[in-house]
């Protein structure tokens, strides 16, 4: 018969806490909010958990920092967006000029 050990079963513990917190958090995060959150909470909470057994704090900073990254592109993405169309508009010759007539 296999003896647990109190270290194992502590980490059991730990581990399914982790993963109600982070189920609870994705369950009433709005879809805005969520982009990048998830994959920053998985890096990050392997990270800290390899770093010194600190998986929800790694979590929880890299769901912060996953949501400010996708931000961040999202931002940049909309910018080139508009700095396209607006470029596209100017390449246009307008109705009504010497050069569209």
């Amino acid at each position: 018969m296999a003896r647990i050990t109190r270290s194992a079963a502590s980490m059991g513990w730990k581990l399914a806490a982790a993963g109600m917190a982070l189920g609870g958090l994705l369950a009433f995060a709005p879809a805005a909010q969520a982009k990048g959150c998830i994959k920053g909470a998985a890096v990050g909470g392997v990270a800290g958990h390899v770093a010194g057994k600190h998986g929800v704090l790694g979590a929880a900073a890299g769901c912060a920092i996953g949501h400010h990254e996708a931000a961040k592109k999202e931002k940049a993405q909309r910018q080139q967006q508009q700095q396209q169309a607006a470029s596209a508009a100017a390449a246009t010759p307008a109705a009504g000029t010497a050069a569209g007539k």
